[in-house]
């Protein structure tokens, strides 16, 4: 089960990531666009996805995926730590939360961590 301190490990492992305090928890942020942060006493993540699949994710893994209330209205979704299976499995959406606020020159200058859908 993934914890806080791999979230960090592996968003500052994402290209052009830094870590800033906001709203009193740690954020992160690619190229200065914040893609995930650690809300809860660090035991979940919020991250960016588009709200379509958002709803997908509630209704398929309610125990894994929420919408917290003051978020509804955007493009993010929690996820509780404990319910990851694997660091893989946490590497996965948080790289995918970064391919959605990382700038085109970054996701063209690192194509092996994909480019976003147009799904």
């Amino acid at each position: 089960m993934p914890d806080a301190e791999d979230v960090r490990r592996i968003a500052l492992s994402l290209p052009d990531t830094t870590e800033k305090i906001a709203w009193s928890m740690p954020t992160f942020r690619v190229a200065g666009k914040m893609f995930v942060t650690l809300p809860e006493e660090e035991t979940s993540i919020a991250v960016r996805c588009p709200k379509e699949e958002r709803d997908e994710l509630v209704l398929a893994e309610p125990e894994k995926f929420w919408v917290a209330d003051h978020e509804a209205g955007f493009a993010w979704v929690r996820a509780r730590l404990a319910a990851l299976e694997s660091d893989e499995e946490l590497r996965d959406i948080l790289a995918d939360s970064w391919r959605q606020a990382a700038p085109p020159r970054l996701l063209e200058s690192y194509p092996e961590l994909g480019l976003p859908s147009d799904d």
